[in-house]
């Protein structure tokens, strides 16, 4: 009589890390847009660089060449900025689900249910290569404490989300990233999850992992001390404004962190309705110039164009470049507004 794995329908045995990475490995010029734009971040947070990260772009990536083709668009105006602010475009592949729904392109990249998560996987990892061959940097959140492993090389900034940032598991996690994370409010708006969040992954942990074989592991870490607070409003509504954001600075403060926040312009301190996103970038720009230098970024999601749509049971029917998870403001009121905080900002 069989005890375990009575509820497990298939095991399907997964490619090493190791094998992805040699497949499609980092380049000389990627590792350096990546080293480069760490350190520029960390810089940022501790206030020897002046400029604000934004990181900028779809809510998730279900459709590889708009998303190359906003990519495309978001590095000429990277550059156009970049005395002022650095972008990192939003390279969103795991989706966290409130009950049930698509989980990002890793889980699901057919867009059919099939869950090819290795062809997932792989092309994941092709996609952040055409976009940091370009020049351009990228961030994504971390769902799954498996995906670092075969991402992590090439991600410049983190997260940890707002459903996982009471999570012990992605604490850990965090603490051996490489890179500098962010640590969002938790759904109900409590901060002091966050905060918790940011004490205990500054510290060394050891969990369960595998290595880069692949191979089960105990992995130790050091710690991660590049971290900031992501508010990004919660059920009882926005918290972008000067108060909350003197609050959250307060909270980090007294547990000895840097007040270092950034606003995330969706979720709940949009409504949930991407036209209230340049309400709160703009408010967000003005706080900064009356000099509170504890905002040290935004976060918009924006895509080729406005809105989002639902995925159906034919992907063929899916409008170009339209998010398929949260609503997204479009190219045109993001380049508006980067143009419009840079002049304000120099």
């Amino acid at each position: 009589m069989s005890t375990s794995n009575i509820r497990v329908t298939e095991l399907k045995p997964l490619s090493s890390p190791r094998s992805f990475i040699d497949s499609l490995p980092i380049t000389p010029e990627i590792a350096k847009t990546v080293t480069e734009t760490r350190t520029a971040i960390e810089n940022i947070e501790k206030g020897t660089d002046s400029r604000l990260v934004m990181l900028v772009g779809p809510c998730s990536i279900h459709d590889e060449k708009a998303g190359f083709e906003y990519a495309k668009r978001l590095a000429v105006l990277a550059e156009e900025v970049k005395d002022t602010i650095l972008v990192v475009m939003r390279v969103y592949f795991e989706k966290p689900r409130t009950t049930v729904g698509w989980k990002g392109l890793i889980n699901d990249p057919n867009l059919d249910g099939t869950f090819d998560m290795q062809t997932g996987l792989e092309r994941a990892r092709a996609f952040l290569i055409d976009v940091l061959n370009l020049g351009l940097p990228a961030g994504t959140e971390f769902l799954d404490p498996f995906t670092p492993q075969y991402l992590a090389d090439l991600i410049s900034w983190g997260a940890i989300g707002a459903r996982t940032t009471e999570s012990q598991t992605h604490r850990q996690m965090a603490s051996g990233l490489s890179m500098p994370i962010g640590y969002k409010n938790g759904t109900g708006g409590s901060l002091q999850i966050a905060v918790d969040a940011m004490m205990a992954a500054r510290s060394p942990h050891a969990f369960l992992g595998i290595d880069l074989d692949g191979r089960a592991s105990v992995v130790n870490t050091a710690g991660n001390k590049a971290q900031h607070l992501i508010l990004r409003g919660g059920a009882s509504g926005p918290n972008y404004d000067e108060e909350h954001v003197i609050l959250a600075s307060n909270l980090l403060k007294e547990a000895g962190l840097r007040p270092n926040v950034v606003i995330d312009c969706s979720h709940a301190n949009s409504n949930k309705d991407h036209n209230r996103q340049p309400i709160v970038f703009r408010d967000t720009i003005r706080q900064r110039t009356d000099g509170n230098s504890g905002v040290i970024g935004l976060m918009l999601e924006s895509h080729l164009n406005e809105g989002n749509q639902s995925l159906g049971d034919d992907p063929s029917d899916l409008k170009y470049g339209v998010s398929i998870t949260d609503a997204c403001i479009n190219w045109e009121t993001t380049e508006e507004l980067l143009r419009e905080a840079h002049a304000t900002l120099s």
